[in-house]
């Protein structure tokens, strides 16, 4: 059985789109409207136009999301750059990779909150029941960002933002879905918008029935879940702007507990808030925040239950001073406290101070970043980031990045009772990529990437020792490249490819990680009501754990997907698609199932 294709998630990953955005700052106040491009949110430490940072951030808008059924993990797996690896059907663990690192070394935020689960055994999050649906917007920045972010960031940050209104006024926008395995899913939208700011309510709901997660037994897996957030921002006044966030998530899921027991059931119950203020005084914006995660999992089988409970606060202050001169500086800076809890383990604190100087020399755009993290276990770590793009010609920019990064141990890695280590040191990295972008006019882009990361002082569990500090140093190199054409005003082409060449500290290959990934496909609008869709996607060279049984399909799979989609009234579209057209036999994971050939039909409408 087989994971099915996403065809949206890569028509944003090879597109620089030209939007017309309005920045999140809060001392923006010339009423010039000026074309700034796509603006990024995660780049700096201040929104910055996509062409003046120096990283490598892709964008999947609202369109690219479409609110369906579909994985978001798996979604994001369209990017270049990007894999993931499922142990079954939705519900199921699933963690997403970067450049072949994997999910512990990547940063999850959601309406700015970090969901990280701080009582895993690592300090990550997982993507197993997250779907396209509620969501607006995605921004996906690759590489070590620890002088932005802290740890869990040497291999990148995804940032989500959930659906907001796009036309001032009331919005209602609602989308319902039907399909194989017995899925059944829907999702509102309510929201208001004016000059002074927004507020947007997202609701959604999925059922399945699923299918066996362990490919030796044909029980179904099935998995409900209810997702709500809530986000507001006002302005006060010119200078005044307060806003704030809300999650909601409840997950239950079935799972296997083991080759012969399918006796697994699971539940995670996640909150979280934020809330912040900016204020503008003369040339300098300040943003004052607080944050709150609580996250909470139960697991039960036959043999055993676990519960694993955290929470996590965060405080934090960023400032943003306009220098001016002759190179355009701005200066950012701030302060963070974060306090991580894991209930029946233990806790940890870190605080930090941070800075970022944006300059514009010429027809160069830079990033200087550092900042300094000293943690209540381990002591103090400091980390660095030079980032920067020459625009070569109006169509041309080079961009190239240096940083360090690190991650701090896990609360579960330093005080578990199963082999914790206080005295572990955090993981240390060293990150070098260097890359090409060039448009074709309105018609078309490709971009290139060389990524190069090494990881020292690695950690991993050694029975029955525990955890320990393993010498050595990990290496994950290779290349990206994404492209988009318009053959004409009916038809676009878009590809992407990725090498990822991915070792540890002994020199083997890390396992679930394709060398090899290409996706190529076709978007068609046959009529002005009428377009469809088709993509083949290729992996090989994937690795399997050295616990998958002897029989498992990890390597090398084939995808096809197809779609279309009708527009039934000027705000309401109906799509009918088809994933893993050729019914595909694969595993992401050794000895765990993915979905087959699937069949989803549904409806979008916006009032």
């Amino acid at each position: 059985m087989t994971r099915p294709v996403t065809r949206t998630g890569l028509m944003a990953s090879c597109a620089i789109a030209a939007l017309i955005v309005q920045a999140p700052v809060a001392h923006a106040q010339d009423e010039d409207v000026t074309d700034l491009g796509t603006i990024v949110l995660s780049g700096s430490l201040i929104p910055q136009p996509m062409s003046r940072t120096g990283a490598t951030v892709d964008v999947l808008e609202e369109d690219d999301l479409d609110g369906d059924t579909r994985p978001l993990a798996d979604t994001l797996s369209r990017k270049p750059g990007l894999s993931f690896a499922q142990s079954g059907p939705l519900g199921t663990t699933s963690s997403l990779s970067i450049r072949g690192l994997p999910a512990r070394y990547i940063g999850v935020r959601i309406d700015g909150i970090d969901v990280t689960d701080a009582a895993g055994t690592q300090a990550q999050f997982d993507f197993g029941g997250m779907t396209n649906a509620g969501l607006g917007r995605v921004e996906l920045l690759k590489g070590s960002q620890s002088a932005l972010y802290g740890s869990e960031a040497i291999g990148g940050v995804v940032d989500i933002s959930t659906a907001r209104p796009s036309k001032l006024g009331f919005s209602t926008r609602l989308s319902a879905e039907a399909g194989s395995y017995g899925t059944y899913s829907g999702n509102l939208m309510l929201g208001y918008k004016d000059d002074r700011g927004e507020v947007a309510l997202n609701v959604s709901r999925i059922e399945s029935d699923g299918f066996s997660a362990l490919s030796d037994n044909t029980e179904k897996d099935g998995a409900e879940q209810s997702l709500a957030s809530l986000t507001l921002r006002y302005a006060l006044s010119d200078n005044v702007t307060v806003g704030g966030a809300v999650l909601y998530r409840d997950l239950d899921f079935d799972f296997d507990n083991m080759a012969g027991d399918p006796s697994g059931t699971g539940q995670t119950r996640q909150r979280g808030a934020r809330v912040f203020a900016e204020v503008t005084t003369g040339r300098v914006t300040h943003k004052l925040s607080y944050s709150h995660f609580d996250s909470k999992r139960d697991l039960a089988t036959s043999t055993y239950t676990a519960t694993y409970d955290s929470t996590r606060d965060q405080i934090a202050y960023l400032g943003s001073a306009s220098l001016g001169g002759a190179a355009n500086a701005v200066l950012n800076f701030g302060l963070d406290y974060t306090e991580e809890r894991y209930k029946t383990v233990g806790s940890a604190d870190t605080r930090s101070a941070f800075a970022e100087l944006l300059l514009q020399p010429g027809d160069v755009d830079l990033s200087l970043a550092l900042r300094h993290d000293e943690h209540s276990q381990f002591g103090g770590h400091a980390s660095g980031r030079i980032a920067g793009v020459w625009h070569v010609t109006g169509s041309t920019d080079i961009r190239a990045a240096l940083a360090t990064g690190f991650r701090a141990p896990s609360l579960n890695e330093l005080y578990g009772p199963f082999g914790g280590n206080p005295n572990l040191d955090p993981e240390q990295s060293r990150n070098a990529e260097l890359g090409i972008e060039h448009r074709f006019g309105g018609v078309g882009s490709i971009r290139g990437t060389l990524f190069y990361t090494e990881v020292d002082d690695l950690i991993d569990y050694n029975f029955p020792t525990g955890y320990v500090q393993v010498p050595g140093t990990s290496v994950s190199k290779g290349f990206e490249m994404s492209g988009r054409y318009a053959l004409s005003d009916q038809y676009t082409v878009y590809g992407a490819y990725t090498y990822v060449d991915a070792k540890d500290g002994n020199g083997m290959r890390r396992v679930r990680v394709p060398r090899n990934t290409l996706v190529l496909g076709l978007d068609a609008e046959f009529t002005p009501k009428l377009s469809g869709n088709i993509e083949v996607k290729h992996a090989n060279g994937a690795e399997a754990s050295a616990f998958a049984p002897a029989g498992h399909k990890v390597g090398e799979y084939t995808l096809v997907n197809a779609g279309v989609e009708y527009a039934v009234m000027d705000n309401a579209k109906a799509y009918l698609r088809v994933e893993n057209l050729t019914d595909e036999d694969y595993e992401t994971v050794g000895g765990y199932n993915q979905p087959g050939r699937s069949v989803f039909f549904g409806i979008r409408a916006e009032f």
